[in-house]
């Protein structure tokens, strides 16, 4: 079982103690796990089927024919009637269908209509569906998850390049530090939005270009921090202890610097998952990101915006972006407040 230090249990009973921190971070994992594990809460596959005295679970297995049903076709089963002619029909045979029977690219249209279609309860759109007939609450679903793994990620490449090159330019210093702060200085003043649309001009963007475009820009805000940090921490006493002993540039960076900086990186992280996420729906709003049919939060507000009289798909991703980023903003909030050494605070 892990054991945490007495100051780490003081740091994390500091953060329960930030009760909108806290169920923000609760609402938070909850919605993560719902996005991760989608396909049994939202999809057009049943999760469950019975028939002819076998047992199918085609929400993660490989497509299932219809004929295999005997539905009289060879493409993939319609779940959706199948489990209609099981209603309609006496004997054992049942289909269990998630709550939300729908996938985030299939188009529900009807006949003499046109959509997009408003909320409804009795065909489960529960949020109405878009302007081909896509349901809403599918997209916004699959979106975040498209989303918080796009900012992790990028989260996790920027740390990894900022920390580590901020800390060697703060701990070397001299010449080393000079000729970074240059290169610094230069890419930052590289106008992002014009590579994106560059490049966008000339290929289709996917998610691990997007990413890598985003990871070359976004490693300079921690740098700076990193390198501040790591200048002051290399004159304390424990540094000079540990060099008075021997010890490598290596150790003394990664065992005694980054370590005793953690309260800054945590504070910095909720915040910049943030900023991923608004990056990448900026970028899906302006047309510049995901390619089309992707789920997109970006691409759900620019449809809001061109179908005004449609109010529900604006107010649902316009909600889920609110709820988001503010559940992110109150952890890092709560993160903040427990790693700062200087307060001893409690909320109440």
């Amino acid at each position: 079982m892990m054991q945490f230090s007495p100051a780490t249990r003081k740091k994390i009973q500091r953060f329960r103690s930030i009760k909108r921190s806290f169920w923000s971070f609760i609402l938070l994992v909850f919605l993560i796990f719902v996005s991760l594990f989608a396909e049994v809460f939202i999809n057009s596959r049943a999760l469950l089927v019975y028939y002819n005295s076998r047992l199918y679970f085609p929400t993660y297995s490989k497509m299932i024919k219809g004929s295999e049903f005997g539905l009289g076709y060879e493409y993939e089963t319609r779940y959706r009637d199948l489990k209609e002619k099981f209603q309609n029909q006496t004997g054992p045979d049942f289909a269990i269908l998630p709550p939300v029977p729908y996938n985030p690219y299939e188009n529900d249209l009807k006949i003499n209509a046109y959509p997009p279609f408003a909320p409804s309860l009795r065909e489960r759109h529960f949020l109405g569906t878009d302007n081909v007939g896509r349901d809403i609450l599918a997209r916004l679903v699959y979106g975040f998850r498209t989303a918080i793994v796009f900012s992790l990620v990028l989260l996790a490449l920027n740390y990894t390049m900022g920390i580590g090159l901020g800390c060697a330019m703060g701990y070397f210093g001299g010449k080393f530090d000079l000729f970074f702060q240059r290169i610094i200085e230069i890419w930052s003043n590289i106008p992002f939005l014009y590579v994106i649309m560059i490049i966008a001009s000339v290929i289709i963007p996917s998610f691990m270009i997007l990413l890598l475009i985003m990871a070359f820009f976004g490693w300079i805000g921690i740098t700076w921090v990193m390198r501040t940090m790591t200048y002051k921490e290399k004159e304390k006493e424990y540094i000079l202890a540990a060099r008075s002993i021997g010890a490598t540039h290596a150790r003394i960076i990664f065992r005694h610097i980054i370590p005793n900086t953690l309260s800054v990186i945590v504070t910095y992280a909720p915040f910049a998952v943030s900023g991923g996420i608004v990056a990448l729906t900026s970028l899906d709003y302006l047309g510049f990101g995901l390619p089309a049919p992707t789920p997109s939060w970006g691409e759900l507000l620019s449809q809001g915006w061109q179908n005004m009289e449609a109010w529900w798909i604006a107010a649902s991703v316009t909600g889920a972006l609110v709820l988001t980023l503010m559940c992110v903003t109150f952890i890092g909030e709560g993160i903040r407040e427990a790693f700062d050494p200087r307060r001893h605070t409690t909320y109440e």
